[in-house]
C-alpha cells in the first residue's frame, strides 16, 4: 500500500519498457519492502539526475543512451562503474549520488561462484553496454583467452584492443569451454536463433553450463 512512507526508485531509458516495472515491484512486494518503481525518460539528463537528487529518490536505474551521460552529475562512483566508464544504478543516500554497474558486479560473482578456470578459454557474443561490463570482469577475474565475436567490427575491434583480447565477426567455427552471449536475444527485434546466457561450450569434454 502506498502512502507517505513510500521510496521511489525510479529508471531513466532511452525507451522506457513494462518488464522492468513490473519485476522490480513485483519483487519489493515479495521482500515486504515499502518501495514503489516507475519507468521514465528524458531529454536533460542533468536535470533528472539533480531531480533524484531533490525529491529524494532512493535509487535510480539507467538504461542507454544515460549511462555515460550521466556520470558527470554524481557525486561517486563505484570501482564496478569506473572500470568501464558506465553506470547503470543509481544509489541516493542521504542526497549523495553513487553511481555503480550492477552487470560488472554479477558476472564478477557468476564467475567467482561457478569457479571458472581462469586458463579456459572464453567466446563473449556481442559488443554493446553489457558486452563491455562482461569483457572487463573476464578481464579482471584474470582470463586471457578471450574471444570477441561481434558482428560490429568497429566496436569489436575498439573493445579487442582496449582489453587486449581477440576479434571476430562472427561466432561460427570458434572453440570455445565458456560461450556468453550478450547479444539482444529475448528483447524486441532480437533473433531467437541464438542460444542466451553463460555456458561451457564446445572446447572439450567434461562440459557444463553456467
Amino acid at each position: 500500500m502506498i502512502n507517505r512512507d513510500t521510496l521511489l526508485c525510479i529508471s531513466l531509458a532511452g525507451r522506457p519498457g513494462n518488464f522492468g516495472t513490473r519485476f522490480h515491484n513485483y519483487l519489493y512486494d515479495k521482500l515486504g519492502l515499502n518501495y514503489l518503481y516507475k519507468a521514465f525518460t528524458t531529454k536533460d539528463i542533468e536535470a533528472a539526475v539533480k531531480g533524484v537528487r531533490a525529491l529524494g529518490i532512493r535509487g535510480c536505474a539507467v538504461s542507454m543512451p544515460f549511462k555515460e551521460s550521466c556520470i558527470p552529475f554524481l557525486d561517486a562512483i563505484d570501482p564496478s562503474a569506473k572500470v568501464i566508464d558506465s553506470v547503470n544504478t543509481i544509489v541516493n543516500d542521504d542526497g549523495k549520488l553513487t553511481g555503480l554497474n550492477t552487470d560488472y558486479i554479477a558476472v564478477k560473482s557468476l564467475i567467482a561462484s561457478h569457479r571458472l578456470d581462469t586458463n579456459a578459454r572464453v567466446m563473449i557474443q556481442g559488443s554493446g553496454g553489457m558486452g563491455k561490463a562482461v569483457i572487463a570482469a573476464f578481464r579482471d577475474a584474470g582470463f586471457r583467452d578471450v574471444i570477441i565475436a561481434a558482428r560490429n567490427r568497429q566496436r569489436g575491434l575498439a573493445l579487442a584492443k582496449q582489453y587486449g583480447f581477440q576479434w571476430q565477426p562472427l561466432p561460427e567455427g570458434i572453440a570455445a569451454e565458456i560461450l556468453v552471449n550478450v547479444t539482444p536475444l529475448g528483447m524486441a527485434g532480437g533473433s531467437g536463433k541464438q542460444h542466451a546466457g553463460v555456458q561451457r561450450g564446445h572446447g572439450g569434454p567434461g562440459q557444463r553450463r553456467v
